[in-house]
């Protein structure tokens, strides 16, 4: 006898509709949908420009159109594929959702710094500095200079320092010691970054017996103590990465541990470790108080880390917005077109450091 049994039926005599008779929207009804919620929204808001007098917002624009999106989805979804596939559809348009909402900040900064840099984004601007220039003119070299100088050092002082570290708490921290040195990482993560440019100027100024000491190496240690933290954490869990199954196989070889950390261990998180690494460089460039309090202001060029002021291009943004002189349009451009050297920077360290892991990590068997 068939165990088949005909589709249920409703009162009336018809198939009763379900997630597996429903029908089905067209294969890129979502995509059409998200551009049509943001072209009406994109024309509201442009009427109500026009109305008002005032600048078209096209991020408002796509904000309301991706949530208009989600309702207009589920609904269609609903009324077509079942309520199953329509719960699906508006999960799904959620996450776009809150990935746009995300997304646009970041999105609207690096455009309104294109904008308003580009105007100085010249040859002078990356050739000359702000020596003897009370007007237009005059560039950010000696900004750039120091930017690079003091985060480099500040990089060679943290990497070894937090990387060490890292390997200490994951290969041979046991017991007291080890929760201590967590504890007190977790804590300087948290450290305000003038905290650290302040503890950096006390020191030297103990040191050198000089209350008005300024010196780009002091920004380097200040920033440091900012790097250190990120780059203890970020190695320390690509280091939890590895499979013990590869330490285990180094030791039954009779390789010693330090031998294993360094040929196992190391290679087979350095992707991720380098990554890490970037995400504390970029932490740190931007930072403009503690360079202001240790590195000091300077519109002259200096190459010696270990004498006199050095500027950062933090510092000189700042001093640009802050201190304008009687053609305040030529300091604004400056200030915007060095925020754009600053980002072009932080992008360029991080397509650095994506190519020199992808050559160092190990490579798949064949």
């Amino acid at each position: 006898m068939s165990v088949l049994t005909s589709p249920p039926k409703s009162p009336v005599g018809t198939p009763v509709s379900n997630s597996l008779t429903a029908g089905k929207l067209p294969r890129f009804t979502a995509v059409w949908v998200l551009i049509g919620c943001i072209a009406v929204m994109s024309l509201v808001f442009a009427m109500i420009a026009v109305a008002g007098g005032t600048d078209f917002n096209i991020v408002a624009s796509v904000f309301f159109g991706v949530v208009a999106y989600v309702v207009v989805i589920w609904v269609l979804s609903r009324a077509v594929e079942g309520s199953r596939k329509a719960a699906d559809r508006f999960v799904t348009a959620l996450v776009a959702t809150a990935f746009t909402i995300a997304l646009l900040p970041l999105i609207s900064v690096a455009w309104t710094t294109v904008v308003n840099g580009l105007p100085r984004f010249d040859i002078q601007f990356f050739s000359e500095s702000m020596r003897n220039v009370v007007g237009p003119g005059g560039g950010a070299l000696h900004a750039i200079v120091g930017t690079l100088l003091i985060t480099g050092m500040a990089t060679l002082i943290s990497v070894p320092v937090g990387l060490l570290t890292a390997i200490y708490l994951v290969e041979y921290g046991r017991g007291r010691l080890k929760h201590a040195i967590t504890f007190f990482v977790d804590v300087m993560t948290g450290i305000p970054s003038i905290v650290a440019g302040l503890f950096a100027f006390a020191l030297f100024a103990l040191l050198f017996d000089d209350p008005g000491i300024r010196f780009g190496f002091g920004g380097s240690v200040a920033l440091s103590v900012l790097m250190i933290p990120v780059v203890v954490r970020s190695s320390e869990e690509m280091l939890k990465l590895v499979p013990n199954e590869l330490r285990e196989a180094s030791y039954a070889l009779g390789v010693p541990k330090w031998l294993t950390i360094l040929k196992v261990v190391l290679p087979t998180s350095i992707a991720g470790i380098i990554t890490g690494v970037m995400i504390s460089i970029a932490r740190v460039i931007g930072e403009t108080a503690p360079l202001l309090i240790i590195a000091g202001f300077t519109t002259s060029m200096n190459y010696n880390l270990f004498s006199e002021r050095m500027m950062t291009l933090p510092v000189f943004v700042y001093t640009q917005y802050a201190n304008q002189g009687a053609d305040t349009q030529a300091y604004i451009d400056r200030a915007w077109a060095g925020a754009l050297t600053l980002i072009l920077i932080v992008a360029l360290l991080n397509v650095i450091a994506r190519v020199v892991a992808k050559v160092f990590s190990p490579k798949a068997g064949r």
